[in-house]
């Protein structure tokens, strides 16, 4: 089934917030005013002010290039993490354990068998997954899944070739865990990349409890991390904790909560990362070598419950603050920058897929600063969960109830 969301829209700075008529024919029409006003428009989970202008609520952007929102398949079992092939196609991973080729049309693949066994229970499963730069030539796969051992589960990254007849998964083999393992099923982290120099940039959860939260903070542990390792799974070579006694070598950047957005700046190379909070304060940043991202000492959410995390503080020397942060919650997840040229306007623009929040976000970003937010989707209710770049230069963007976007010029 083939699902069109036509949004004509005409100039830029015009707020997202207006309500909009939704037709029999699946065109939205939105009537928006050109006050430029934050997209989002309910309360915050806290009265917390923001360390900087524009770290929160930064005003609204409007696409002026005329685009659609196309389901390709809704055939997909609850799909978490999505790759881009070579030839067009689109390698998929299912939480529950299985892996998917996915064409442009939106044909999907049986099973691709050969995979290690994962733990599904929670937020656990088969997560993120991405290609060999070299794929056309060696055809490996890399990919994050949660793993069941005998003293709990823990996040784990494996590697191994697809067939020739693409059906298996030859030779997988496990190259690295971020231990230590804990009995729960939440806050795997979970997203894969490859940076500039073909190394693997992998994140990690704190593992949700509060017996686990000072994880996050402990260098000797894998868990609330940044960990770059190469494609055998050691630790790269000049990692900021090399040599470091007490320290893990293969850990990049620190405090973090639950990681599920990474993604390189096309132009200037630098790390970006997206990561929940708990009531509010989920967390977009740039990520530098060796630093402290202060989770749980710092945040900008709240318990669940209600009461303060910690001390209830959001600044501290020594911390670092967010680049941007939701409160409300939007739960972001997968992310990409946008370097296609069929819409110039998108050109170095984030886009996020929120969860809870039920639309993929379009992030305009100058000199490290989010100076203007795009809700697009919102219309679809659906919790988007990844989200890539085509070889046709349109977005692709799978959702928990297992659809598949295309995200391109009409």
């Amino acid at each position: 089934m083939t699902k069109e969301l036509l949004i004509l829209v005409s100039g830029t700075m015009i707020s997202l917030t207006s309500c909009g008529k939704t037709f029999n024919d699946n065109t939205e029409v939105t009537s928006a005013d050109s006050t430029g006003a934050p997209v989002e428009t309910k309360a915050a989970n806290s009265a917390y002010k923001p360390a900087f202008s524009g770290q929160t609520r930064v005003r609204s952007v409007k696409s002026s290039t005329p685009y659609e929102g196309k389901v390709l398949t809704s055939d997909l079992n609850s799909p978490w993490g999505i790759t881009t092939l070579p030839d067009g196609r689109f390698l998929i991973t299912q939480k529950e354990g299985t892996l998917k080729i996915v064409s442009a049309d939106g044909k999907v693949s049986g099973n691709i068998t050969g995979l290690p066994t994962v733990n599904a229970n929670g937020q656990g499963g088969l997560l993120g997954v991405r290609v060999d730069p070299a794929f056309a030539q060696n055809r490996m796969v890399y990919w994050v899944f949660s793993e069941p051992l005998a003293e709990g589960n823990l996040t784990a990254v494996a590697k191994g070739k697809l067939s020739a007849d693409e059906k298996k998964i030859e030779g997988a083999t496990v190259i690295y865990r971020a231990a230590p393992a804990y009995k729960g099923t939440l806050h795997y982290g979970g997203r894969i990349l490859f940076d500039r120099n073909n190394n693997l940039i992998i994140s990690t959860g704190e593992r949700s409890d509060l017996v686990t939260r000072p994880k996050a903070q402990d260098l000797n542990a894998a868990l609330g991390k940044v960990v770059r390792i190469t494609t055998d799974g050691k630790p790269v070579a000049g990692n900021p904790f090399e040599g470091k006694s007490g320290a893990r070598p293969e850990l990049y950047s620190y405090g973090h909560r639950n990681v599920q957005g990474l993604a390189i700046h096309p132009v200037t190379g630098d790390l970006w990362e997206n990561e929940f909070g708990p009531r509010g304060g989920d967390e977009l940043n740039r990520i530098e070598a060796g630093k402290n991202y202060g989770w749980p000492t710092i945040t900008y959410g709240i318990e669940y419950a209600g009461p303060k995390v910690g001390e209830g503080i959001q600044q501290k020397e020594g911390f670092e603050q967010p680049v941007y942060y939701w409160d409300p919650s939007i739960s972001p997840s997968g992310m990409t920058f946008y370097t296609g040229n069929q819409i110039p306007e998108w050109k170095n623009n984030l886009f996020v897929g929120a969860l809870s929040g039920m639309h993929v976000i379009r992030l305009v970003i100058e000199n490290n600063r989010v100076v203007g937010e795009e809700r697009l989707l919102a219309g679809e209710n659906q919790r988007f969960r990844d989200i890539t770049q085509g070889t046709d230069g349109a977005l692709y963007a799978v959702t928990d109830q297992g659809r598949l976007y295309r995200i391109g010029k009409k």
